[in-house]
């Protein structure tokens, strides 16, 4: 019996190894049909898509591999020694100076009229506003203005930044704008050293401008030209205020439109005064925001990052201004807190042994100058005791009293009155 059923499992495993080895075959051919279809449709596909690349002027994914190939072998042949070409960009170099000569922004000037800060050599302005934002807006065809400066014939440093915003409307308000920056000589008001203009056009839109400088240095003639190539476009900013900027050192002319740079000129004649000009009467056209400051970026974009604030002040102006300085009410006592500011004056003046200074004191107008004259002169000697303590040669010092007559700021606020509470150490 057990043999007769050993007999029949056999017979029975047998049949269902055929029968699995027959599906499995069947299943096998089914799959293999299956991919080979898979297969066809892939390589159909991608025919037809290499066909549509290159009827649309693209590269299959061989051919980029097959130009890879053959760049490697004509960089082969060519050698190590082929450059790389970068091109200059237009540069975001700009660097405001260190001392602000003369700021408006026209918030507290009253509305249609001239402002106080400045003067008119020619035509006629008035303060206008856009969505609250007041500026200074030309209102004849024929205009020339000024900052309001206490030397008009000769004000500008050899180094110095000059900022200023404008509006450039979208089209339709106006057919086009010509504006002028003129970089002026002492003398007559057309004596001009150089210039930056503007015509804008909105209605295109479009912009374009040009640039004149008498060479510096001695040269004869002059640097002329434009900064009207496509770019230019993509710098200018339509229906809202455009930042620009000027930066001249000694005889390095930078020109920037929304921090990009436009033009840079290596040797161009010092100016010594300004004058702004535009022709036509134009809504929203005007400017706000300006901001004349001594001092630049130095020649050749040199880092500075390595001097002290006493020396790139001094290297720039000629003096280090300082509200870091400070004393007991009313007295000459200097407080604790002043020694770190002293001793970094100590620091530039023992490097620089031979160079001499003049200490100034200078006071708010709070008091009568009975008071602050004689305060001003004894906090002055406070300060050259304080560097002699430190190791500076006394005989490189002179102590000056100023008390309130220079005045750099409205001693009618308190934030005014802070800034005229200063120290002046002025190279001589």
């Amino acid at each position: 019996m057990k043999k007769l059923i050993a007999i029949i499992i056999l017979a029975m495993a047998c049949s269902m190894e055929a029968d699995a080895q027959g599906f499995l075959k069947k299943l096998g051919e089914k799959a293999l049909n299956k991919a080979k279809e898979k297969i066809e449709n892939k390589v159909e596909r991608t025919v037809d898509d290499e066909m549509d690349d290159v009827l649309d002027g693209k590269k299959s994914k061989k051919d980029k591999k097959s130009d890879n190939d053959d760049a490697d072998y004509e960089e082969s042949e060519a050698g190590d020694d082929t450059p790389d070409a970068v091109a200059g960009a237009n540069k975001s170099d700009f660097v405001r100076g260190s001392e602000i000569l003369f700021e408006d922004d026209f918030a507290n000037e009253q509305m249609g009229e001239f402002p106080s800060k400045w003067d008119v050599d020619a035509g006629t302005a008035e303060v206008a506003s856009i969505n609250g934002k007041k500026y200074l807006n030309f209102t004849s065809d024929y205009n020339y203005v000024a900052p309001l400066m206490k030397n008009m014939q000769t004000y500008l440093p050899d180094v110095f930044t000059l900022e200023w915003d404008m509006y450039l409307s979208k089209a339709g308000d106006y057919g086009g704008l010509y504006f002028e920056m003129l970089f002026m000589k002492k003398g007559s008001w057309n004596d001009q050293a150089g210039s930056v203009s503007l015509f804008y056009r909105p209605e295109n839109p479009d912009a374009y401008g040009r640039y004149r400088f008498e060479k510096g240095n001695g040269a004869e003639g002059d640097t002329s030209g434009d900064y009207e190539w496509p770019q230019i476009k993509k710098f200018i900013k339509t229906g809202q205020w455009n930042h620009f900027a000027v930066s001249f050192n000694k005889r390095a002319f930078k020109f920037y439109i929304n921090g990009n740079r436009v033009v840079n000129l290596p040797n161009a004649k010092a100016p010594e005064r300004l004058l702004i000009h535009s022709t036509g009467e134009y809504k929203y056209a005007g400017l706000t925001n300006v901001v004349l400051a001594a001092g630049a970026k130095d020649l050749y974009e040199r880092q500075t990052t390595d001097l002290s604030a006493v020396e790139k002040a001094i290297q720039e102006t000629g003096k280090f201004v300082t509200n870091n300085i400070l004393f007991d009410t009313g007295k000459a006592t200097l407080k604790p807190e002043s020694m770190a500011e002293i001793a970094k004056v100590a620091d530039y003046m023992k490097k620089n042994p031979s160079a001499r200074f003049e200490v100034q004191g200078h006071t708010d107008s709070q008091g009568s100058d009975k008071v602050n004259d004689p305060l001003s002169q004894q906090r002055a000697e406070a300060i050259v005791t304080a560097l002699v303590s430190l190791g500076v040669d006394a005989f490189n010092l002179r102590a000056v009293g100023k008390g309130s007559h220079e005045p750099v700021a409205d001693n009618k606020t308190e934030e005014g009155r802070a800034q005229n509470r200063r120290v002046e150490f002025i190279k001589k």
